[in-house]
C-alpha cells in the first residue's frame, strides 16, 4: 500500500485532547457563567462537561463538533444570547487555548514531508483557530494544505473537505490516510476513500475506532512505523 499524503484532524490527534481542552472548557464556562452557579451547570449540562472531574463526557457534542455546533450548545443555557457574538467569543478563546502536542510535533512532520509525502490539517475547528495552533505550536509552515469548517469545503464526517485536500494535492484518495481521534474522523475519510487511522490521544477508546479504521495507533509518533510496514 503506497501512501502519497497525510491529512490530519487536530484536536486529539496533534494536540492531545483531554490535555488541551477540557482546562479550556472549564475556564470558559467560568468566564461564561460569571459566578452563577446555576448558569455555569446548564453549560456545562448543554456541552456534556463534568464539572466536579473539569473533563468533557465522552458523548459530548463539541468533541468533534464545528465551533459553530459548540457555540449552539453553549447558548441553549444562555436564552437571549447574540449567538454570532458567542461563537466569535468562543472562537477567539479557542484560538488562544493552551495545546497540549500529543507527540514532539515538528521532528515528526520534518521526518514524513521528507518523504515525499504531502501533508494538511482538517479540522471541524475554525480555520482561524487552526492557524493560531498550528502557528503557536511552530508547525503551520509544514503543511500543504489546512481547512477549519468554516474554509467553504463543509465539515466532518462528510467527505468534500478531505477530497479537497486530495484535489489540491493531486493525489489519489486511495493513496491517502486520514489520521484522527474520532469517529467522525474516520466515517469521513472511508466516505472519501481514503485510507483510515484512528489515535488514542484523544477521548475514544480503541474499541470505537477499530470499526471504522485499517488501524488504530497510540498516537501519531507511531505513524512512520506503520508506513514503513504498510508499503512493504
Amino acid at each position: 500500500m503506497k501512501i502519497d499524503g497525510i491529512l490530519f484532524d487536530k484536536d486529539g490527534t496533534l494536540f492531545d485532547f483531554r490535555a488541551t481542552w477540557d482546562a479550556w472548557a472549564a475556564q470558559l464556562i467560568d468566564e461564561l457563567s460569571e459566578g452563577n452557579a446555576d448558569l455555569a451547570a446548564g453549560i456545562a449540562h448543554h456541552i456534556a462537561f463534568d464539572l466536579p472531574t473539569a473533563q468533557f463526557r465522552p458523548e459530548s457534542p463539541v468533541i468533534a463538533g464545528t465551533g459553530r455546533e459548540a457555540a449552539e450548545c453553549v447558548a441553549r443555557a444562555m436564552p437571549g444570547v447574540d449567538l454570532d457574538a458567542l461563537e466569535a467569543r468562543m472562537n477567539a478563546s479557542a484560538a488562544a487555548a493552551p495545546l497540549a502536542p500529543a507527540v514532539p510535533l515538528a521532528p515528526l512532520l520534518q521526518s514524513l514531508a521528507a518523504q515525499g509525502l504531502s501533508l494538511g490539517v482538517m479540522t471541524n475547528d475554525s480555520e482561524m483557530g487552526a492557524k493560531a495552533h498550528l502557528r503557536g505550536a511552530g508547525i503551520y509552515e509544514l503543511f500543504d494544505f489546512v481547512a477549519g469548517f468554516d474554509s467553504g469545503y463543509g465539515a466532518k464526517p462528510d467527505a468534500a473537505p478531505l477530497l479537497a485536500f486530495s484535489e489540491q494535492m493531486h493525489l489519489t484518495p486511495a493513496r491517502v490516510a486520514m489520521v484522527g481521534d474520532s469517529a467522525h474522523d474516520l466515517i469521513a475519510g472511508r466516505a472519501a476513500g481514503m485510507v483510515t487511522v484512528g489515535v488514542l490521544t484523544g477521548i475514544a477508546e480503541a474499541a470505537d475506532l477499530a470499526p471504522l479504521a485499517d488501524v488504530v495507533l497510540p498516537d501519531i509518533g507511531h505513524l512512520p512505523e506503520w508506513l514503513n510496514s504498510a508499503s512493504n
